[in-house]
């Protein structure tokens, strides 16, 4: 072993640096917090060359007093806390006295800054933790950080950064995310000089989400405003048609703040689960307010993660949340065949433009330019589509709020390339009175049968329905507790790991409930002597070894709900498959089945059951339409 000795001022600074400053999206994050604690309400962030050469990020804040600027860059130095009972309460958004100290240790820092109560402003300059300058400068009011050469001073942490491109959409996300969570504030984001995102700060939501994600996606809200226990919930979230390979697009922030939660996130994805396709996500943008005494937002250094007191409460009130707000809708998917012109998929030509932070001029004459076009264009819009509506006259789909911008938007986009979610809250589909105007017109392909209604042709997978049906039935059978077993000869053998184990003794009770007779057949091996008898084709040892499996990976759900889910879904099994010939009056049972459930457009696995086409659609493809 070797010598121990103490570390200099310049190495701890370093490492500590590490914990806040991992790449320059941190140091935007730290940045842009502090200064919306600083009262903001007009925040600009530049970058350069991903952010490793340049970052500069102006507010129109409360500034830093003179006497208060080198302190600042101190270690453990904040205006935030001053006792660690504070850590429990504090609501503010900035690091904890760490921010500053850790980006003037592996950068080159220039502060410029002005008090409202101040004649001059000042501007310091601070490069590795080592003080440069201090001068009395003429600026307005607020705080400008320029952020130079990011790890100059650390080449080993700055080769482990991604290229100057990668670094750069990590920065957008962010910003992104921030102008989410902040609608009253005005975002601006350049690279490269190049304006990506300009956020009005009008406070309205819908507003931001519109012209960051697109209008596809912004016509396709669900709002939620609701209060659970001690937790309030806000915002909106898309329906299960608007979805995406990644998480990327969910956004969900806790007092303010942006965070990453497992116990948010499986409560938003479990909602979701009989709507949308597995290793699909959704899209959300909801705001959640707890009382601080009950969740610890100081589990890690940046503060993206926090802890709960209650973990199961919270999960179950975000879960019947948004169960809630998708309940009783009904989505059927509306596929089109007309192809569109090729949309170019960059979002920065989506943005909203908005003034800039010191400037007030000319605005409300160039609002009210942009409030006119934009009115010339929605109407425009709601023609086109009453055009392609399969509604009656008394239906309607909210729309989203008309957007105020200073700048001209792109012109909406009417037609939809591929499939497109239609809302409908009167003459469903699946109702007892729209089933009498039902014409079945025949099944295709062994696998599909074909409804005429009104003027839509709807397409039924049998196979995803009959899924749906038996699902459901098998629910009702466990809340009735209507349970057989079946008893298999000879007895499936189970051979289980540690974790496996685990699991299965954990919902032993529960399968046992059900229907299971599964018990010890020494060491590592299980015996099950029976499954549920209403249940065929699942005695296998694939599929209970499946089964056990998937219940490792439920932590946050009761144990019943756990197992009746999972046992429900093996249901799915007996299902009619497809290329299977069905009667004309087994397809209408089938038919009246589904009208009895709740949720009868997606299978058990998120499919979808049921899609439609337009007569207008036809009579376009066959020409008998032009335009």
């Amino acid at each position: 072993m070797g010598k121990i000795v103490l570390l200099d001022q310049s190495t701890i600074d370093k490492i500590a640096a590490g914990e806040v400053v991992e790449r320059p999206s941190a140091v935007v994050k730290e940045l842009v917090e502090n200064a919306m604690d600083a009262g903001a309400n007009a925040i600009t962030v530049e970058i350069k060359g991903g952010g490793i050469d340049f970052i500069r990020i102006t507010d129109n804040g409360g500034g830093i007093p003179a006497e208060d600027i080198p302190a600042a860059f101190k270690r453990h130095a904040t205006s935030k806390i001053r006792s660690v009972e504070d850590l429990l309460t504090v609501s503010s958004l900035g690091f904890r006295g760490e921010a500053l100290a850790s980006i003037s240790a592996v950068s080159q820092v220039e502060l410029i800054t002005k008090t409202r109560d101040s004649l001059m402003g000042n501007c310091y300059v601070i490069e590795g933790s080592k003080e440069k300058s201090m001068e009395e400068i003429g600026c307005p009011e607020g705080t400008t950080f320029v952020v130079r050469n990011l790890f100059y001073n650390t080449p080993a942490r700055k080769k482990f950064l991604k290229s100057a491109q990668t670094e750069a959409g990590y920065i957008g996300d962010l910003v992104e995310r921030l102008a989410i969570s902040h609608p009253n504030i005005s975002f601006k984001f350049l690279n490269n000089n190049q304006l990506r995102l300009h956020t009005s700060g009008n406070g309205n939501l819908k507003d931001i989400i519109y012209h960051i994600y697109g209008r596809d996606i912004a016509r396709e809200l669900l709002e939620i405003n609701t209060q659970k226990g001690n937790l309030v919930i806000r915002g909106f979230i898309a329906k299960p048609i608007v979805s995406r390979g990644n998480r990327n697009y969910m956004n969900y922030f806790m007092n303010g703040r942006y965070i990453k939660s497992k116990i948010i996130g499986k409560a938003i994805e479990e909602a979701y689960k009989p709507y949308t396709m597995q290793h699909r996500y959704p899209m959300t943008a909801l705001y959640f307010e707890l009382d601080s005494n009950l969740l610890d937002v100081n589990v890690h250094p940046t503060k993206m993660e926090i802890r709960f007191a209650d973990n199961q409460e919270i999960y179950q009130y975000i879960l019947d949340a948004v169960s809630e707000a998708l309940a009783g809708k009904e989505m059927i998917p509306e596929v089109t065949l007309v192809k569109e012109e090729e949309k170019k998929e960059k979002r920065e030509e989506k943005k909203i433009s908005a003034p800039e932070p010191f400037e007030e001029k000319r605005i409300e004459k160039e609002k009210k330019e942009a409030e006119q076009k934009e009115k010339q264009r929605e109407v425009a819009a709601d023609v086109l589509r009453e055009q392609n509506s399969y509604m009656s006259p008394n239906s309607a789909v909210p729309e989203p709020t008309p957007v105020t911008v200073v700048e001209n938007i792109a012109e909406p986009i009417i037609k939809k390339e591929n499939i497109q979610q239609v809302s409908v809250f009167s003459e469903k589909l699946l109702d007892k009175e729209a089933k009498k105007q039902h014409r079945i017109i025949g099944q295709v392909f062994g696998t599909y049968w074909m409804v005429e209604y009104q003027d839509k042709l709807f397409m039924i997978d049998q196979h995803a329905a009959h899924e749906k049906v038996l699902f459901e039935q098998t629910m009702k059978n466990i809340e009735e507790k209507q349970f057989t077993s079946q008893m298999l000869s000879p007895p499936i053998i189970l051979t289980l790991n540690m974790k496996e184990q685990e699991a299965l003794e954990r919902y032993l009770p529960e399968l046992t409930k059900i229907g299971f007779e599964i018990e010890s057949f020494g060491g590592r091996e299980y015996s099950v002597r029976a499954v549920p008898g209403n249940l065929f084709g699942i005695a296998s040892m694939d599929f209970l070894m499946e089964l056990i499996g998937s219940l490792l990976e439920e932590v946050h759900l009761k144990s019943s709900e756990v197992v009746l889910e999972k046992v429900a879904s093996m249901s799915c099994k007996a299902a009619v498959k497809g290329n299977t010939k069905l009667s004309y009056v087994e397809a209408e049972a089938l038919i009246d089945e589904l009208m009895e459930l709740e949720n009868p457009y997606h299978c058990p696995h998120g499919r979808p059951v049921i899609v439609s086409m337009s007569k207008y659609e036809l009579e376009k493809k066959f020409k008998r339409i032009i335009g």
